[in-house]
């Protein structure tokens, strides 16, 4: 299994999306500073994921994610949760 997910940084109010094979050693690893991307914007909470059975299906939805389209997808399914959060990027 394969699981994207997006972080929220407290410390910035930016998000963070990422891939992997094993989300809960994944997160433990960016709570803890192990993650170069993460290290210095921690405090950081899991906001949302989904698990694909491919890598190359997770890898693509990242990638969607990340972009234009799939952001502001994004920002309309999860619009209570980012607005409890306060993120209010465009």
């Amino acid at each position: 299994m394969y699981y994207v997910y997006i972080l929220f940084s407290e410390k910035d109010g930016e998000l963070y999306t990422g891939y992997t094979p094993d989300l809960k050693v994944r997160i433990e690893k960016h709570k803890n500073g192990y993650v170069l991307a993460t290290r210095n914007r921690r405090p950081v909470r899991l906001v949302y994921y989904e698990s694909y059975l491919s890598e190359i299906d997770a890898k693509r939805r990242e990638k969607f994610l990340k972009g234009g389209k799939g952001k502001s997808e994004l920002k309309v399914q999860l619009e209570e949760c980012f607005e409890e959060l306060g993120y209010k990027h465009s």
